[in-house]
């Protein structure tokens, strides 16, 4: 057996296949020098794309721009690698920034390094144990509130750069932001409005005349070639923060205590959960756009790897771009070696072009981040939902509102609590129980149950009730049997409890169950169960309940069985 052959049948194992990364698939498939080309082209494209968002979203965050390079570089190569999907570019994107800004007031960069590895670890053990397809159950207007939240956020944060406002200290939170914005507009450099108007502009009508052209950098170019020939006073990269380093920095270990992991430990879990929203759901539009499918748990442990790698090379937390993944595809990117090349070509760059980035204006980069984040708003969808259901409304304003006045974790957490108590409301409303007078005509199991006319022959015996639950019986309606004896003037001797349509029972219901049946014998009814599906049947097993329950007094069938 060659070696091909024998990489494939590894590769192809159950246990294995859901975390052999689409790389090696792609290898395994055939790499012709066609689709070299497809992605060399593609990955140089979408680096160059890369360059001047790294950087802005790194500045955005309160950072110095090289970190944001060293993410698109390291963790951009390390998703591609181990990567579950054949398409996500990885790197820093516009929904991690606020995350990232407020991490960093509070802990520093120690701080934020601390809850990225914490993240890495998260995001890798969710990957490991198969939870990639649980990030479903996020619900659409959580996801929706809160990016659009924080593209809103993202939004306000670029006031100081745009307007070259002179704030001694920039504010956490967007409501002090806006007010910063006001107190201090009398400082506003026209110059640096002049130059981050002029590049929004620039940016847009590229994007408007080809949607491949590198038009965010071309834009960047002319107002920085600009604001240096005219020599603009505004604040560039260089003036803020120094030169950009022309090289990657060697691995180091963040300073990290117990008492750091503890205090970063709720800002890990926004970053892994963002992160495997985020990249998850680049992969799942990757798909949507070349009808592929992507690895999930894969996906999540790349996210994990390249998080971690990120960390290591001074970088910020990392997750799939849906903006660069898409631009690699309309360029006709092929397999996950786009990414590698995006990254390689990120890195010659930074090499060769690191002096003269370091004179892009602030304001120019702002320009950036506020086209990125006018992108991510979802305002279509957000009229859909408003338009739909209320429930659902109230869960993506109430996520957006927390969003902008409070942060990410806690938005995240109160709106998936809102989507289960919604789930749950509409699960509950959903399962109903009713008192039948006799078995309805429309039930009919067989012909034998026909008189002569066509009509149902059984009507119940005088002394026998039917209480029929339908829907799922769990916790939210475990109350349903709490009133049923109380609805009789007499009570029958035998009372059936008709379970035909319930697809399962908890725990808390068989509890509730338990309890109806010791207050049925307490009151002389015999109650009998009917047309239990084997799922109920068997929670019912699990749960011990036939140790008191009499087995006999469980049917099969009211035809077959009560009316003999």
């Amino acid at each position: 057996m060659s070696i091909k052959e024998t990489i494939r049948k590894w590769a192809s194992s159950p246990s294995i296949s859901p975390f052999v990364p689409k790389i090696i698939v792609c290898l395994l498939e055939g790499y012709t020098k066609q689709t070299f080309m497809h992605d060399l082209l593609a990955g140089i494209t979408v680096g160059i794309i890369a360059l001047p968002l790294a950087m802005a979203f790194s500045i955005g965050a309160g950072l110095d721009p090289e970190k944001g390079l060293y993410t698109a570089i390291v963790a951009g190569f390390l998703n591609s690698f181990f990567g579950g999907s054949r398409f996500v570019i990885g790197g820093p994107t516009g929904a991690y920034v606020i995350l990232i800004f407020g991490v960093v007031q509070k802990y520093g960069y120690d701080g934020l390094m601390c809850a990225t590895i914490q993240a890495a670890i998260m995001l890798f053990l969710l990957g490991i144990l198969r939870c990639g397809t649980l990030i479903r159950f996020i619900s659409y207007p959580v996801i929706v509130g809160f990016t659009t939240g924080i593209a809103l956020v993202l939004m306000v944060s670029q006031i100081n750069d745009f307007f070259g406002l002179q704030v001694p200290v920039k504010a956490a939170d967007a409501v002090s932001r806006i007010s910063n914005g006001i107190a201090y507009a009398s400082t506003t450099n026209w110059y640096a409005v002049f130059i981050g108007a002029a590049t929004l502009a620039l940016i847009v009508g590229f994007r408007k005349m080809s949607s491949r052209f590198p038009g965010v950098i071309v834009s960047l170019a002319i107002t920085t070639g600009i604001a240096t020939l005219f020599q603009f006073p505004i604040s560039t990269i260089e003036s803020t923060f120094g030169i950009i380093p022309a090289k990657l920095p060697s691995i180091h270990w963040p300073t990290i205590s117990l008492e750091l992991v503890r205090q970063t430990f709720p800002d890990a879990v926004g970053i892994a959960l963002l992160g495997a929203i985020e990249s998850l759901l680049c992969a799942v539009i990757a798909d949507s756009l070349a009808g592929t499918r992507h690895k999930s748990n894969c996906e999540l442990v790349a996210q994990g790897i390249s998080n971690f790698g990120s960390a290591l090379y001074g970088g910020i937390p990392s997750t799939g771009a849906i903006a660069r993944t898409t631009a690699s595809m309309q360029l006709n990117a092929r397999t996950p070696f786009v990414g590698i090349f995006h990254s390689i070509t990120l890195l010659i760059l930074m090499l060769l072009l690191a002096p003269l980035a370091s004179k892009i204006p602030l304001a120019a980069l702002s320009s950036v981040l506020l086209f990125v984040a006018w992108n991510m708003l979802e305002i279509e969808h957000m009229k859909d939902l408003v338009k739909g259901h209320l429930g659902e409304a109230l869960v993506m304003l109430i996520t957006l509102s927390i969003t902008i006045l409070i942060d990410l974790n806690a938005a995240v957490q109160a709106g998936v609590i809102l989507s289960i108590i919604l789930f749950l409301k509409r699960s509950s409303e959903a399962t109903t129980g009713k008192l039948l007078e006799a078995i309805e005509e429309d039930e009919r199991i067989s012909d034998a149950a026909l008189d002569g006319d066509g009509t149902w022959k059984y009507s119940l015996p005088a002394d026998t009730k039917i209480y029929e639950i339908e829907g799922p019986f769990f916790f939210a309606v475990a109350d349903l049997l709490s009133d049923v004896l109380s609805r009789f003037d007499t009570l029958p001797k035998t009372l059936i409890l008709r379970m035909r349509s319930v697809p399962f029972i908890d725990s808390t219901a068989i509890n509730a169950l338990k309890r109806f049946s010791a207050q049925c014998e307490a009151k002389g009814v015999r109650l009998v169960l009917a047309e239990l599906s084997p799922s109920v049947e068997k929670s019912l097993e699990e749960f011990h309940f036939f140790a008191t329950f009499p087995k006999d007094r469980v049917i099969s069938s009211i035809e077959g069985q009560l009316f003999k």
